[in-house]
């Protein structure tokens, strides 16, 4: 039988008689006439080239072709109700599979481990995915459906994205313990600062970051000693040196918390960098991803 020439309503027709297995009743549960249901009995019969249901002593009984379709037809129409009826309730503890999050190194210091504690103890099967990523990075791997949510900054949203905005943080200089800028505040300049050599962090593997960018909008410069693409040797690096690094908030509290680091607000007004959680819109109304994006911002109201 060709599909095409199938229409989907018959279906919903030859399951009603099935079960009743009487014109007049089906009629009634499916709200049409009787002369019309009958005429859908007459088309069913043409397509499937059976009788599907024949007069018996007590009624309508069925053939053996709609015997063996009965059970089927039956699953597939509930499969069909189920598919494009209301979506189930999102259940965390349930849940299986992967959440998959994009984030600048900056931002996964601070954000994942807490992440982690929260999916650990709400949703125990559900595994976690950070990629480190840069702005275009981030908005490409939403996209192509490589992430599910992103926490970026970036200076225009496309239309095809939501976001959601979480948090303005200053930028702070980060030295160690006994640097000259940490023992005297006199001497915490601009002037001073730009004095001593740099560290930079750059996702692209650049030798600017949004640092260097705020800069030169007074006309200023750093010097760039080391740049690297993540911050895993940066309180290693600083530990023993005097470079000075220039990180947004969240970093550098936790440079000063688990290094011993020491974090100073950046003597200039360079504004803040806004964090913004943004996914694709056809995740709107998705339950799981609105649960995943709560924790989210659950996460940065606790900070």
């Amino acid at each position: 039988m060709n599909l095409n020439s199938l229409d989907l309503n018959l279906l919903r027709v030859l399951d009603t008689l099935i079960t009743e297995r009487n014109v007049t009743r089906s009629a009634e549960l499916l709200r049409r006439s009787q002369p019309a249901v009958s005429n859908a009995l007459r088309r069913l019969r043409t397509l499937l080239g059976d009788e599907l249901l024949v007069r018996g002593p007590h009624g309508l009984v069925l053939t053996p072709r709609a015997e063996a379709i009965r059970q089927p037809l039956r699953d597939a129409i509930t499969q069909i109700e189920k598919c494009l009826g209301e979506d189930q309730p999102f259940d965390p503890a349930l849940a299986t599979g992967t959440f998959r999050l994009s984030a600048p190194d900056r931002l996964s210091l601070a954000i994942v481990p807490a992440l982690f504690d929260r999916l650990r103890q709400a949703a125990p099967n559900m595994a976690l995915h950070v990629i480190t990523a840069d702005r275009k990075r981030a908005m490409d791997l939403l996209d192509d459906d490589l992430t599910d949510l992103a926490l970026a900054w970036y200076d225009e949203k496309p239309r095809h994205l939501s976001t959601e905005r979480l948090h303005d943080e200053k930028l702070f200089c980060v030295v160690r313990p006994g640097h000259p800028l940490a023992r005297s505040r006199k001497r915490f300049t601009m002037a001073s600062i730009l004095s001593f050599p740099h560290i930079i962090v750059s996702a692209t593997g650049g030798r600017t970051a949004i640092f260097d960018e705020l800069l030169a909008r007074h006309n200023l410069a750093r010097h760039p000693l080391v740049s690297v693409s993540n911050f895993t040797a940066v309180p290693h690096l600083l530990s023993r040196s005097d470079m000075v690094g220039v990180f947004t908030e969240l970093a550098s509290v936790v440079f000063e918390k688990s290094f011993g680091l020491v974090k100073r607000p950046v003597p200039l007004n360079v504004g803040t960098i806004t964090t913004s959680m943004v996914w694709h819109v056809r995740n709107d109304n998705d339950k799981k991803h609105a649960w995943f994006r709560r924790q989210i911002k659950a996460i940065y109201r606790g900070l």
